[in-house]
C-alpha cells in the first residue's frame, strides 16, 4: 500500500532494529547547502515540515560530524538538544507538546564538514593543469545523508525535497531535480533553486557543485546528461547514448515511464562504490562511466554498458518503489542486476550475455555462499554500522541469480507482467520481499511466496548428488553444501525446492523438483546422456560419479551440453573437488578433454578454475605451480596457434573475448612466444607507439612485463599510471604495480599505498589485487597490513565498505593453518564491527584452501606427472 505524504501511520518495525522513534513523520524537506572549499566545510539551514503521529514533547533525527547552530519548532526556539554519537542521532526537546495529528515545521541552522570519506556531503579532487582543483558531490546510501543535514535516514520515511545550493558564479549545480530558478547573491554567488522532488528516500538524495562540462543525448523523452570535469566530458557520449536506449527499453518493459523530467549522469574522480542511483542524479567511478569505444577493451565497454543498465533499472525498482528496511537490500540491487543482464541480452543480443552470467554472477554467489560465514538474502539488520557489509555478492549475485531461477520457472513474459503489476501498485511507496512475490504468484498462478521464502530467509545452498542404478533410475539427494566440507547437523536442516531441470537427449524436463531429502526418478531416455540442472538455472552444485563426468566431457565434446552447461560443469567440478566432495582428477580429466572447446565463456572458467589450484598450493612447492603452467600451455596452444593474438577490426565480440582470455592465460603460464610477444609490445609502447598494444590485452602485457620487470620497467609503469591516456589504462598500469616479484621494489609499492596524493583511497585496492597473485606479494600485503593498521583504519573508517575490501584481499591469499592463526590472532585484538564478516568469510577462505592443499597434494602431483607436465 502506498504511504501517501500526509500518512500519520507509523512504522512497523523490529523489536531489536535501531531505528528512529515514530512520534513524526517527515512531509517535506526545503534544504539550502553552500559548500566551502577553502575551509572544506558547508553551511546549510533544513527546514522539515512534519507529521505529528503521537503528543510527544521531543523530535529525534539521524545527524553525524554535523554542528548545530540553531533549531526551532514552529518559529520557538529549542534550547536543550542532545547528541547520541553512538546512534547517530541528534533529539530536540520541546518546551511544550506537539498535538496527534497536527503538523509542525522544525528549522535547523548548521554546519558539516566536506569531508574526505567518500560519504554524506564530501569533496573529490582532481588535477587540472598541474593544479589540485575540487568538487562537492554526495553518496548518502546507506546511511550518510546524516552527514549532510539532519535527516531522518531510514529509506521508509520517503518525503518530497525543495534543494537550493550557493555556489560560486561559475560552478556549476546539479541535484535530483532539474533547474528552477538562479538568483544572484550580493556577495558574488549565486542561488540555484531546483523543483521540488516526488516522494524519496533520503539514501537517493543528491546535489554536486563543481567545475562541469557535459555532453548530450536527446533520443529520448527527457534530456539525458553525461557532466565530467572539463576535457573528458566527450568521454560520456558513449554511456548517454546507452541511457537512452536503456530508459526506452525500461519505460516499455515495465509499462510506467521514467518518473523524472531529466536524467543527469555524473563521473566522480573520488568514488566509494562503482556507481550510485540518486533519483535523476546517477553518479560513477570515472572508469564505470567515462570511454573511449574506439580504445577500450571489450571487458570495459561490457562493464560501462551494465553499470549503467544496473543504476536505470533502480529509477524504477529501488527508487519508485522502494524496500522498507535495509534487510531488503537485496530486492534493489539484486533486481537491478538481474534486469542490466536482461536489458544487455535484450539490446546487444550477439554479447550473449546470459552465457557469461554462468560465468560471473552465478559462480561469484555460490563461492561467497559456500562460505559458513555467508548470509541469507533477507539479511536481519539492527544497526547502521551492519548495513555496508551486505553490499556483496548475496545482495546482488545471489539475488539475481534467485530471479533468473525463477523468471525461468514462471516464464520471462509472465516474470514481467507480474514485476510491471508490483511497480505500478506500490509506487512511491516502500515494499518487503513478500510484495513481489505475491504479485508474481497472482500473475503466474503459482505459489511464489512459499517457494521463494525458503530460498531467501536460509543461508547457504544444496548440493545434490547423483547415484545411477541399473534400472535406469536416478536418485538425487539434496544436502548444506560449504566450502569448508564440515556440516554440522543443525546446518543441514532447510530442504530446498530444487527444479532439477533433467536434460536428455530428448529435451529438458522442467517439471522435476525436489522439495524432500531424495528421490528416484526413471529416465526416458534412448542414449545414455543426461545432466541435472539444464542451462545451469539452479543455485545448487551437482556431484555425479567420475563415470558420469567422464561421459559428461564426451557430450560436451560432442555438441549435446550448451555454454552454461559447459561451464556450470566445470565450475560444479572445480567446487566440489576443492572441497572433497569428488575427485580433483574428475576435474583434471573434464578440462582436459575440452582442449577444442570454441567459447571463450568455458575457456574463461576452465582457466579460472585451473588458476584456483594454483592459488591453493601458493605456499607448497614451486614445482606443482610449474606443472599446472605446462599443464595450462598445453591445453591451449591448438585453439592459441588457431587464433593468435593480433586483433582485427573485423574480429566478432566473441573473438575478441576468446584471444584476450587465452592471451592472458598464456602469459601468466610462462608460453614464450606470449610472452616475447608482451614484451616486445611494451617496448615500443613506451618508446611512443601508443597503438602497439591492443587495449584488449593491455592489463596482461602490463602484468607480465612487470612480474620479472626492475627498477627501469617499475618507473616506466609507474609513469604510464601518472600520465595515462585513459582511466582504463591508469588502472590497469596500477593493478600491475603489485606484480612485481622483486622484493625491493615490492615494498616500494607497498609504502605507496597510503599515499593518497599518488594513490587515491578509493583505487588502494587495485594495487593489492596485484600483490595478492603471487606468493611474495601476499607476504608483503600482509606484512604492510599489519605494520599500518591504525592508519588504514583512519583513512577507511569501518562505517564505510572499503575497509572489509581491504581486509579481505590483505588475508584470503593465505592456504596455511598457520597463516590462518596469525591473522586471527592479529584481528583478536582489534575492533572488527563493520568488518567482521568479511574477516570471517576470509578465515573461512583459508581453511577451505588448506583442506583442499592437504587432501590432494598427491594426487594432483600424480596426475600432473602421469600427464608429463611435470619436468
Amino acid at each position: 500500500m502506498c504511504r501517501s505524504s500526509n500518512s500519520a501511520s507509523a512504522q512497523v518495525v523490529s523489536s531489536d532494529r535501531e531505528v528512529l522513534p515514530t512520534n513524526v513523520t517527515p512531509l517535506h524537506y526545503h534544504l539550502t547547502l553552500e559548500p566551502l572549499f577553502d575551509t572544506f566545510k558547508f553551511n546549510g539551514d533544513v527546514s522539515i515540515d512534519l507529521h505529528v503521529n503521537e503528543r510527544t514533547n521531543y523530535v529525534t533525527l539521524n545527524s553525524l560530524e554535523i554542528e548545530v547552530h540553531e533549531a526551532k519548532i514552529n518559529d520557538h526556539l529549542i534550547k536543550d538538544i542532545k547528541f547520541d554519537e553512538d546512534k547517530q542521532t541528534v533529539t530536540f526537546n520541546i518546551d511544550d507538546y506537539l498535538v496527534k495529528d497536527a503538523e509542525a515545521t522544525l528549522k535547523i541552522k548548521f554546519t558539516g564538514e566536506l569531508n574526505d570519506k567518500m560519504a554524506g556531503f564530501y569533496r573529490s579532487s582532481y588535477k587540472e593543469n598541474g593544479e589540485t582543483k575540487y568538487l562537492a558531490t554526495t553518496q548518502m546510501e546507506p546511511t550518510d545523508c546524516r552527514r549532510a543535514f539532519p535527516c531522518f535516514d531510514e529509506p521508509a520515511l520517503k518525503a518530497k525535497f525543495d534543494i537550493s545550493l550557493i555556489t560560486e558564479r561559475d560552478l556549476v549545480a546539479l541535484s535530483n531535480m532539474d533547474h528552477k530558478e538562479t538568483s544572484l547573491l550580493d556577495n558574488g554567488k549565486q542561488k540555484v533553486i531546483f523543483h521540488t522532488s516526488p516522494l524519496m528516500s533520503t539514501y537517493l538524495v543528491a546535489f554536486i557543485v563543481g567545475d562541469l562540462k557535459y555532453v548530450e543525448n536527446n533520443d529520448y523523452r527527457v534530456p539525458i546528461k553525461v557532466y565530467a570535469t572539463p576535457g573528458s566530458e566527450h568521454l560520456g557520449k558513449y554511456s548517454a547514448d546507452i541511457a537512452a536506449k536503456t530508459l526506452a527499453f525500461f519505460d516499455k518493459k515495465f509499462d510506467i515511464p521514467y518518473p523524472l523530467p531529466k536524467l543527469d549522469m555524473v563521473a566522480i574522480h573520488d568514488f566509494s562504490a562503482g556507481a550510485m542511483e540518486n533519483f535523476g542524479l546517477v553518479t560513477y567511478r570515472t572508469v564505470d562511466l567515462l570511454i573511449d569505444p574506439e580504445n577500450t577493451n571489450i571487458n570495459t565497454k561490457q562493464r560501462v554498458t551494465e553499470v549503467v543498465m544496473h543504476e536505470l533499472a533502480h529509477q524504477w525498482f529501488g527508487n519508485l518503489v522502494t524496500m522498507d528496511f535495509w534487510d531488503g537490500l537485496w530486492l534493489n540491487e539484486g533486481f537491478a542486476t538481474w534486469m542490466s543482464w536482461y536489458a544487455c541480452d535484450s539490446l546487444y543480443p550477439d554479447w550473449k550475455v546470459w552465457e557469461s552470467y554462468v560465468y560471473d554472477s552465478l559462480q561469484h554467489a555460490l563461492s561467497l555462499d559456500a562460505l559458513r560465514a555467508s548470509h541469507p538474502i533477507e539479511v536481519p539488520v539492527k544497526r547502521a554500522d551492519e548495513i555496508n557489509q551486505i553490499f556483496d555478492a548475496i545482495s546482488y549475485s545471489k539475488g539475481s541469480s534467485l530471479l533468473k531461477m525463477i523468471s525461468r520457472w514462471l516464464g520471462e513474459d509472465v516474470f514481467i507482467k507480474g514485476v510491471s503489476n508490483y511497480l505500478k501498485k506500490h509506487k512511491w511507496g516502500n515494499t518487503k520481499t513478500s510484495d513481489l512475490w505475491e504479485a508474481l504468484s497472482d500473475v503466474s498462478g503459482k505459489d511464489v511466496v512459499q517457494v521463494m521464502d525458503i530460498w531467501t530467509k536460509n543461508v547457504g545452498f544444496p548440493i545434490v548428488t547423483v547415484k545411477e542404478s541399473d534400472k535406469g533410475e536416478i536418485n538425487v539427494t539434496q544436502n548444506r553444501f560449504l566450502a569448508t566440507a564440515d556440516v554440522k547437523p543443525d546446518e543441514d536442516k532447510v530442504l530446498y525446492p530444487v527444479f532439477l531441470g533433467l536434460k536428455t537427449s530428448e529435451g529438458v524436463d522442467e517439471s522435476l523438483t525436489l522439495n524432500e531429502r531424495s528421490k528416484t526418478f526413471t529416465l526416458s531416455t534412448s542414449d545414455d546422456f543426461f545432466k541435472i540442472n539444464a542451462d545451469q538455472a539452479g543455485l545448487y552444485r551437482t556431484a555425479y560419479s567420475s563415470e558420469r563426468w567422464s561421459k559428461l566431457g564426451k557430450a560436451g565434446v560432442e555438441g549435446k551440453l550448451s555454454v552454461e552447461d559447459r561451464v556450470g560443469l566445470v565450475a560444479d567440478a572445480s567446487s566440489l573437488a576443492s572441497s572433497g566432495f569428488v575427485e580433483t582428477t574428475d576435474l583434471l580429466n573434464l578440462v582436459k578433454s575440452w582442449s577444442g572447446e570454441t567459447n571463450y565463456v568455458v575457456w574463461d572458467e576452465i582457466l579460472d578454475r585451473i588458476g584456483s589450484i594454483k592459488v591453493t598450493f601458493m605456499f607448497e612447492d614451486p614445482s606443482i605451480r610449474e606443472a599446472l603452467n605446462n599443464f595450462i600451455i598445453d591445453l591451449i596452444s591448438t585453439k592459441l596457434d588457431t587464433i593468435g593474438w593480433t586483433f582485427s577490426p573485423n574480429d566478432s565480440f566473441a573473438g575478441q573475448q576468446l584471444k584476450a582470455s587465452l592471451f592472458m592465460s598464456a602469459v601468466g603460464a610462462g608460453h614464450e612466444g606470449a610472452v616475447s610477444h608482451a614484451k616486445s609490445s611494451f617496448e615500443k609502447f613506451v618508446a611512443g607507439d601508443k597503438a602497439a598494444i591492443n587495449p584488449n590485452i593491455r592489463s596482461s602485457v602490463f602484468n607480465v612485463v612487470a612480474r620479472n620487470g626492475d627498477e627501469k620497467v617499475y618507473e616506466q609503469l609507474l609513469n604510464i599510471y601518472t600520465n595515462p591516456q585513459s582511466t582504463e589504462e591508469k588502472l590497469a598500469a596500477l593493478r600491475s604495480l603489485g606484480r612485481f616479484e622483486n622484493p625491493e621494489i615490492l615494498n616500494k609499492v607497498a609504502g605507496l599505498l597510503l599515499q593518497t596524493d599518488i594513490i587515491k583511497a578509493q583505487d588502494i585496492y587495485i594495487p593489492m589485487q596485484g600483490m595478492r597473485a603471487h606468493r611474495l606479494g601476499i607476504e608483503t600485503l600482509w606484512k604492510w597490513l599489519t605494520e599500518n593498521w591504525d592508519e588504514i583504519y583512519k583513512l577507511l573508517p569501518p562505517g564505510l565498505s572499503m575497509l572489509g575490501s581491504v581486509v579481505t584481499i590483505a588475508t584470503s591469499g593465505f592456504t596455511k593453518d598457520e597463516q590462518k592463526a596469525e591473522v586471527k590472532a592479529f584481528f583478536d585484538k582489534k575492533n572488527t564491527k563493520g568488518f567482521d564478516q568479511g574477516l570471517a568469510q576470509s578465515l573461512d577462505v583459508i581453511t577451505a584452501k588448506g583442506a583442499w592443499a592437504t587432501r590432494d597434494l598427491k594426487v594432483i602431483n600424480e596426475w600432473l606427472s602421469a600427464n608429463g607436465y611435470t619436468k
